[in-house]
């Protein structure tokens, strides 16, 4: 009886089982393996990113104040030395006259003397301010922290919500950071264990545990010993 005829009477057709793998063969991974492997590595990827934009934002937080005051305190002391040697220079002798009279000077080489000394502070402090502003290059530093927080913003955006591949994304992770060489991670974090990313659509979620063998049991009622006899 050939195997079309006893399908044709109702029989089972035989079963084809997989050929067995030769030595040195490796099996196939298979579909749902690659996914889950692959949105592991996301779920890494943006954890990192994640990381690397709060040292960021804490660099930024911390230098951008500081930048501000310093630029407003180079800008205050010019315009208090361009004054000091405004007023000589433009009212002549009777600003000096005037400046006696106002202070109730003996002379007025005094008025000359503390407008120069006025002039050459301010000059000095705001010369040094902005050779530290210069040397550090508070400007730039900061600049380039902002451009890179916003791509590091715009990149996990697109790992969560786009099409982006994992490699695409570390090449462009790689590229972001490499502009940012002064910023250091922050303190205090375990970079072997990592809190899971805000998690976006497509992501796997495993399922909770269902009742079998393996679920754990309910918990029972506490133990009570049991009351005493009566006494006779």
């Amino acid at each position: 009886m050939t195997a079309g005829r006893a399908i044709s009477q109702g029989a089972s057709p035989p079963l084809r089982l997989p050929a067995p793998l030769r030595f040195g063969q490796r099996a196939r991974p298979r579909l749902g393996d690659l996914l889950m492997a692959d949105d592991q590595l996301r779920r890494d990827l943006l954890t990192r990113i994640e990381m690397r934009r709060a040292a960021v934002q804490a660099f930024l937080r911390a230098n951008r104040p500081r930048t501000r005051r310093r630029a407003n305190l180079i800008i205050l002391l010019t315009s208090v030395s361009a004054l000091a040697t405004a007023g000589p220079a433009l009212g002549g002798e009777p600003f000096a006259q005037n400046i006696q009279n106002l202070l109730a000077l003996q002379s007025d080489s005094y008025v000359w003397r503390i407008l120069c000394l006025l002039a050459l502070l301010v000059s000095v402090g705001g010369a040094v301010l902005t050779n530290l502003s210069k040397s550090q290059d508070d400007v730039g530093r900061l600049g380039a922290a902002e451009a890179v927080n916003a791509d590091l913003e715009g990149l996990s955006s697109l790992l969560q919500f786009g099409n982006l591949s994992v490699d695409d994304g570390v090449k462009l992770y790689q590229q972001y950071i490499a502009k940012i060489p002064f910023i250091e991670d922050l303190p205090g974090e375990d970079r072997g264990h990592r809190g899971p990313p805000p998690q976006g659509p497509g992501y796997y979620t495993p399922a909770p545990p269902g009742p079998g063998r393996y679920a754990q049991p309910p918990p029972g009622p506490a133990y009570r010993p049991p009351p005493p006899p009566p006494r006779r």
